[in-house]
């Protein structure tokens, strides 16, 4: 695999300790971090998957989710390698435990998959399948290169990163869908061996620069996180923090990994979670994982006019007059149109 010098990191002793995220991992020489990309060789940080892509896929962009950024279109999507979190359910662990699989991932150069979004006509590249912030420095580099093109870039992740790289990671994106996995320290540690403190950080960070579109997205998990005082819990903080404009996507549950004890989570779960978040302010709460065009509307907060139909994947525009703009009273809504 492909190496390259890696940034964020410090040394103590013959250590090194890598500052990208919350971890600190403190690396001997030769030792990987907990991410399995980020190594200790010679004296300095290297990452091992530079320009390593684990398989790509033109997606709808509702896929990711997200719904209020260029619905509608196509987004190429793809993959690296790793993660700094060790979720029990995850279900993308082949790859996001990897260490040096070679047979899981293909190496391209950064402008190469710039000029495949802009072949395929995808307005948009997604980083997304296991987290990009472990290969910061890839990503970066492929987020300019589509930035040259025209293309926008969206990050699917963790949100677990330190502030001092939160710039550049999320400087280069042009949206992000984040996972509010829960509203507790003992979730993060219990179930991804994580903290939820550093997550709220860099939540409050994106709201605060207002240059990336967020979107949120919480897996609700039976017996995990369905307590309906943790989910009053997750709406408030969304809206007394992100405001009330900010998506939300409540997903559905199903065994995977090493989480093969919890069953499915019942479509009444998410229907509830989602009567809840609106009940308690939250404008635009969707639900995932299950079939339900209800859930799945874009609805005016001004009127109550239908602004965009989902079903599946299938997405229609149907109430907006200029991109953005009810076309019955003329409210803005939120998000990326054009």
């Amino acid at each position: 695999m492909d190496t390259a010098a890696a940034r964020y990191w410090r040394t103590e002793g013959d250590r090194i300790i890598c500052d990208l995220c919350p971890r600190e991992c403190r690396l001997k020489p030769g030792q990987r971090g907990a991410c399995y990309v980020r190594r200790n060789v010679d004296g300095r940080l290297v990452l091992d998957v530079y320009g390593q892509v684990s398989g790509f896929a033109i997606d709808p962009v509702e896929k990711k989710p997200l719904y209020h950024f260029l619905p509608g279109t196509s987004i190429l999507s793809f993959g690296t390698l790793g993660c700094n979190l060790a979720c029990r359910y995850c279900q993308n662990w082949r790859i996001s435990a990897a260490t040096e699989d070679r047979t899981l991932s293909t190496p391209i150069a950064p402008d190469a998959i710039a000029r495949m979004a802009v072949r395929e006509r995808c307005p948009s590249i997604a980083f997304t399948y296991n987290d990009p912030i472990p290969s910061l420095e890839f990503v970066v580099e492929v987020a300019r290169a589509a930035r040259a093109c025209g293309v926008r870039t969206v990050a699917v992740t963790n949100g677990f990163i330190k502030p001092e790289a939160y710039p550049e990671f999320f400087g280069a994106m042009d949206g992000a869908n984040v996972d509010l996995k829960a509203m507790t320290e003992r979730f993060y540690h219990r179930n991804c061996a994580a903290a939820l403190a550093p997550v709220l950080d860099t939540l409050r960070r994106i709201h605060a620069d207002g240059r990336t579109w967020l979107e949120l997205t919480t897996l609700i998990i039976p017996g995990e996180n369905d307590h309906p005082d943790e989910l009053r819990a997750l709406v408030d903080w969304i809206a007394e923090n992100l405001g009330p404009n900010t998506p939300l996507h409540l997903s559905a549950f199903h065994p995977s990994y090493r989480m093969l004890d919890r069953p499915r989570t019942p479509a009444a779960t998410l229907h509830f979670a989602r009567k809840l978040a609106m009940d308690r302010g939250l404008r635009y709460v969707y639900t995932g994982n299950i079939r339900d065009p209800e859930g799945s509307r874009t609805v005016c907060p001004g009127c109550a006019a239908t602004l965009i139909l989902r079903d599946g994947y299938r997405t229609t525009v149907a109430g907006m007059g200029a991109p953005g703009v009810c076309a019955r009273c003329g409210c803005r809504i939120p998000g990326v149109w054009a």
